[in-house]
């Protein structure tokens, strides 16, 4: 099959202020405002036709870079900085590629610009992770395909060029035996100071706008039956917590649950003291089998320096910040690590890699053994939303991390003109309601049918003109 090949014409960066409709705690950062960015790509095609693409990502304080001493703009900028170096690198590339080909042919110049810079690999991954879906996207709608169309027959060219480990794979094969569903579950968010009930929550301390603020409350209006449960590190406090969640989780007939560590255990031995005390806590009995993987427990200096083969032998692990290289799956899966989390904010590409890994390896094996899981990092209503729900039923993940509904108030930063042109174009994904276009959750899930359309996810662009024009320097 002849792959249309691409050039890097131009790049724009756009900003959009995003306020939280109340303060989600992760890890080591307490989140009330940051930055939306928006990054838009122009490519050629061999054929001489020209067009855009778009991407978009909040600008996260304290998950990609984590360093005390670094302030919340002092992260903004790094993430800035790791985009603007991206577009430099890839417009220098004057040989057309395929659009994977293109992200394979900057990578080592990339590595070595943004390590020059002083960028950590997870940092320096988001500048790429947003150029490669503007890219595409771009393509998408030059062939006037859908992503999952584009994928299945592997319109961007993936192959071993940036994974020697997969040589010999069949990467065709295996990505036209993806299969994208109509819909996934939503798997909510329980951040480390969320209130968990209404007596949690006196009446001034409320948001009052109607939306629920309560586990309890979300669990009525949007039907969920996915969790993910942060814990904070403190064993005594995280059990507390954990059984004042269960204590409501116990009502549903059937959940399932995730634990997220956020890096924030010393070493396994914490963690595993931390296992060993869910599955024994009596009140714990019913969360403790709906469990299934703890996600980066461990701090990402101390992740990879010893075997975790016996906390994985209790409950399946998996790597999120550490997660850094494409290389960090095979050190990962050498110490006992089971999974690996999906982010668009970390890679499309990374993501489809990764899946192949998987595919791969659990043939080896001959079972299920090794897996993937789609995560949030407070994702935007929007084409970020939409980019984020494609790649996730992409690799076949049935449920995704869900926190940007909950957080932010729908698409209330957004001009009214954008909103209902989403709601038009995607109704299925969102609803009217309570003063804005938001994240439609039915029954617990999500409908995504709608993505199937021409780019990468959506039938809608943002306008230039309603975002804050920003200069990006490498």
């Amino acid at each position: 099959m002849t792959r249309p090949t691409l050039t890097l014409l131009e790049t724009t960066f756009h900003e959009r202020d995003i306020v939280l409709r109340m303060p989600f705690r992760f890890g080591v950062v307490t989140m009330r405002e940051a930055p939306q960015t928006f990054l838009r790509a122009r490519i050629r095609l061999n054929d001489g036709r020209e067009g855009w693409g778009w991407a978009a990502e909040l600008l996260a304080p304290k998950w990609f870079d984590k360093s005390p001493e670094l302030s919340n703009e002092d992260n903004f900028d790094q993430l800035r900085r790791a985009m603007a170096i991206a577009a430099t690198v890839y417009r220098g590339i004057a040989e057309p590629h395929t659009a994977f080909g293109l992200a394979a042919a900057a990578a080592p110049a990339f590595h070595a610009a943004s390590a020059a810079a002083g960028l950590p690999p997870l940092v320096a991954g988001f500048g790429t992770a947003l150029l490669d879906r503007a890219i595409l996207d771009a393509l998408l709608r030059l062939e006037g395909v859908s992503v999952f169309r584009g994928v299945k027959s592997n319109l961007m060219g993936l192959d071993e060029a940036l994974t020697p480990d997969l040589a010999g794979f069949d990467f065709d094969a295996f990505l036209a035996g993806l299969t994208p569903a109509a819909s996934i579950r939503a798997r909510h968010t329980v951040g480390l100071i969320d209130p968990i009930i209404a007596s949690d929550l006196a009446e001034n301390d409320r948001v009052g706008d109607g939306l629920p603020e309560t586990l309890e409350e979300v669990i009525e209006v949007y039907g969920v039956t996915d969790f993910k449960l942060k814990v904070g590190g403190d064993l005594d406090a995280d059990l507390a917590r954990l059984k004042r969640i269960a204590s409501v989780l116990d009502r549903l007939p059937d959940y399932r649950a995730t634990l997220d560590g956020n890096e924030q255990y010393a070493d396994v031995a914490g963690v595993a003291a931390l296992w060993r005390a869910i599955a024994t806590t009596p009140a714990l009995a019913r969360l403790a089998e709906s469990i299934l993987f703890i996600e980066q427990p461990i701090a990402r200096a101390k992740a990879f320096s010893e075997d975790i083969s016996a906390l994985a032998r209790l409950k399946p692990v998996e790597i999120d910040e550490s997660d850094a290289t494409l290389d960090a799956f095979l050190e990962a899966k050498a110490l006992g690590y089971r999974g690996v989390s999906s982010k668009s904010c970390k890679g499309f590409y990374k993501s489809l890699l990764n899946r192949a890994r998987c595919a791969h390896w659990n043939e080896e094996a001959g079972e299920d053994r090794f897996f993937m899981s789609a995560e949030d990092l407070t994702i935007q209503a929007g084409i970020s939303l939409q980019q984020d729900l494609a790649l996730a039923t992409l690799i076949g993940c049935e449920h995704v991390e869900r926190n940007g509904h909950h957080y932010v108030n729908g698409m209330n930063a957004a001009p009214e003109a954008e909103q209902a042109a989403y709601l038009a174009a995607h109704a299925d994904l969102y609803r009217r309601e309570l003063g804005a276009v938001r994240v439609a959750i039915d029954g617990g899930a999500l409908r995504v049918g709608s993505l199937d359309t021409p780019g990468l996810a959506s039938a809608v662009t943002p306008d230039p003109s309603d975002l804050r024009p920003c200069r990006y320097e490498a």
